[in-house]
């Protein structure tokens, strides 16, 4: 298979997910199984057949190569994506494409959908996105992927295969919709968007940034400018409830080896193992 990205790849439960993330370069996240991603920094070959990208925010590491990734589509002749972002990019973007539009001298046929804080997509009888304002530079959005499933009402129990027909007919609900908070994407942001949005709290798996670790990072720059530090997050740490945590968006004035050895001695148990650092 041809690769023209690297990212890393790992696999929780029966999810797979793939991408990279570092400040200032690039940002993209896959998960196959949900047919879904988030942000379009880059767009390895192989993650071109999804088609439903949830963006972010509209900083170029996070959408630079949205334009190759509608282009690849219709050169593959696959159906043209849907790209959910926040609104107030949406009339840009459009512009940005229909610039590349006429230097390719190509259609790039996509569907953007403009979404805000409260909205829901649904994306199939098993999955819905909930939409969740994030606190950055500009406008920004994080999202929280769920897993529906119908559970019988109680009162209904013990009644007959035929008799909850019967019911169904008359246009009784019978069921009530069970949701499971299975992946939360927060983007960039300060904790604030922790703050305000509990539910990511409690999702299986958690994206998150922690774009400082330092401790001569001044915090009052890293919140002016929309993001969080590990400090930022031991603060929180007894909210987490999350199976998977992911760290990601590291600055680039770190290497690899200093975010490691930093993390790892202010948080040796690394949240009794949960807590992985995306490099």
């Amino acid at each position: 298979m041809m690769q023209d990205h690297i990212f890393k790849k790992m696999t929780f439960q029966e999810l797979t997910i793939e991408g990279f993330s570092r400040a200032a370069v690039q940002t993209y996240w896959h998960i196959p199984e949900m047919k879904l991603g988030f942000d379009l920094g880059a767009q390895p070959w192989n993650f071109m057949g999804t088609p439903r990208w949830f963006v972010s925010h509209t900083h170029m590491d996070h959408i630079l190569m949205l334009p190759a990734y509608v282009a690849r589509r219709r050169m593959m002749k696959m159906e043209p994506p849907i790209i959910y972002m926040p609104e107030e990019g949406v009339d840009t973007v459009k512009q940005l494409l229909s610039v590349f539009s006429r230097l390719d001298h190509g259609r790039l046929p996509c569907k953007i959908v403009a979404i805000a804080p409260g909205d829901e997509i649904k994306l199939s009888r098993e999955l819905v996105v909930t939409v969740h304002r994030t606190w950055h530079t500009i406008p920004s959005l994080g999202y929280l992927v769920w897993e529906c499933r119908k559970k019988l009402k109680p009162q209904y129990a013990g009644l007959s295969e035929n008799q909850l027909r019967d019911l169904a007919i008359t246009g009784t609900a019978l069921s009530d919709e069970i949701r499971r908070p299975r992946v939360a994407y927060f983007g960039d942001s300060t904790a604030r968007g922790f703050d305000e949005n509990p539910d990511f709290y409690r999702a299986d798996v958690l994206i998150f940034e922690m774009t400082f670790v330092a401790e001569a990072h001044r915090m009052e720059e890293i919140h002016k400018f929309g993001h969080c530090h590990l400090d930022d997050i031991l603060e929180r740490r007894d909210n987490f409830q999350n199976q998977l945590l992911i760290a990601s968006h590291f600055s680039t004035r770190c290497h690899d080896y200093q975010i490691v050895n930093t993390v790892k001695s202010r948080v040796p148990d690394m949240f009794d193992g949960r807590l992985t650092l995306w490099l």
